[in-house]
């Protein structure tokens, strides 16, 4: 959420930002505004009368001790309290209105992030490994292994879900037991694992509402709702508290399965396990200090990159550009890993900044070194997610007889080294 003084006192300035992601914020930002004033003229107001009152209250006790009639004077003090009741009531829906347009605003993308319209103007600013040529995809490799059955998950739950089956479940296994190790054990994240279920005010306090309701699985009238990713129970951990600066950052890694209504359009990314209504994920968050965040985005990318890295699996990362930013990043990394078998590359992990944005919706702050209550700065990574990660292994490492060959890391949690065709 935006800081309301921001938008009152640079007004333009934040119109012109917010239209750097490709649409007028012109008309919600007017509304803001508008909102603000009728509610610091009710305050003002309310503060007037609450002033009036206590003085005239003072003037009639002196009043009645010397004996004189108070009768008007408490008859206006009595239609003071009237007139504040009113207020109190117009003044505490004003606010709830206010946060309303307020929590409709996206975050403003940081001056370092190249201007675009949509995902072609992001530019690539590093790549890893050799991307190699395939012809089998993952959905011919998983049917002929039997990794996975596609086709019975649909009579379970429909489609966009998937049942992870023998080899192919075990594996889904050693590469979440894998991806926690490396996070906790080198990287220094705490591992967490967090109810699944999640309160309607921690989804808005991490910005999945009010704008992305439609895309999320609600239960008992939109009270709760599945978890669409770790990133919203494990930062909402700290919601309300006000944080030591002796204990900041806070590094966390939890794996979580997600669960999100949509699952893209119709076409060849769709085809597979690529994109799901269920899929399972390692999530890294942070919770740092405002002049740490950058150099943070910088490690927590960094920490994503080595998960590929260790398991050879070719990848890039690009910067997301003004127009292609989601609704409550600042700035974000996304890295996408080689898919022989689709002949492109897939986003496996965003490696986001919020600054504040979150943090304000969810009352998040510490204490600076001058003891002064800030709001801290909020990030978050995929560590990774694993259908598109698997989807990699398997188009990667398909060998001529038919086999999969695990990378070094795997052979560990897989208790093996290869996969064999089925007999």
């Amino acid at each position: 959420m935006l800081d309301i003084r921001l938008i009152r006192e640079h007004p333009e300035e934040i119109q012109k930002r917010l239209a750097t992601r490709g649409q007028s914020f012109e008309a919600a930002i007017a509304a803001v505004l508008a909102c603000d004033s009728l509610r610091r003229q009710a305050e003002t107001r309310l503060q007037h009368l609450n002033a009036e009152r206590k003085r005239l209250s003072k003037q009639i006790g002196i009043l009645r001790g010397q004996g004189q009639t108070t009768t008007e004077m408490e008859a206006q003090v009595k239609s003071f309290g009237e007139e504040m009741e009113t207020l109190n009531m117009r003044t505490a829906e004003l606010d709830t209105h206010q946060r309303e347009l307020l929590l409709q605003l996206p975050n403003l993308p940081a001056p370092a992030v190249p201007y675009g319209n949509d995902a072609s103007a992001n530019p690539v600013i590093r790549t890893w490994g050799e991307p190699a040529a395939g012809t089998e995809d993952h959905v011919a490799i998983g049917s002929r292994l039997g990794l996975f059955d596609l086709d019975r998950a649909a009579k379970i739950s429909g489609s966009g879900f998937v049942c992870f089956t023998g080899m192919g479940a075990r594996l889904e296994r050693s590469l979440l037991n894998f991806l926690l190790d490396l996070h906790t054990r080198e990287h220094g994240y705490q591992e967490m694992s967090p109810p699944f279920l999640i309160r309607r005010e921690c989804m808005v306090g991490t910005g999945q509402l009010p704008k992305f309701e439609e895309d999320m699985y609600g239960i008992e009238g939109g009270d709760f709702f599945f978890a669409p990713t770790a990133e919203v129970p494990v930062t909402n951990l700290r919601r309300d508290e006000i944080l030591n600066l002796a204990e900041l950052p806070l590094r966390f890694a939890a794996y979580t399965p997600c669960f999100r209504r949509e699952a893209g359009s119709a076409g060849r990314e769709t085809r597979g396990i690529i994109r799901m209504h269920q899929f399972d994920k390692v999530e890294l968050v942070k919770i740092c200090p405002a002049d740490r965040s950058e150099m943070e985005l910088e490690s927590l990318t960094a920490d994503a990159e080595k998960v590929l890295q260790l398991l050879n699996l070719p990848y890039r990362v690009i910067d997301l550009c003004t127009g292609d930013l989601g609704f409550g990043s600042s700035r974000t990394y996304d890295i996408e890993v080689w898919s022989p078998g689709q002949g492109a590359f897939l986003e496996v992990s965003s490696c986001s900044h919020f600054g504040d944005f979150q943090s304000r919706r969810m009352n998040l702050r510490y204490k600076d070194a001058e003891g002064k209550n800030r709001f801290a700065h909020t990030l978050n990574g995929s560590g990774t997610a694993l259908p598109r990660l698997y989807v990699a292994l398997l188009e990667n490492y398909s060998q001529p007889d038919g086999s999969i060959l695990l990378p070094e890391p795997l052979r560990d949690y897989f208790k093996a080294d290869h996969i064999e065709p089925l007999s």
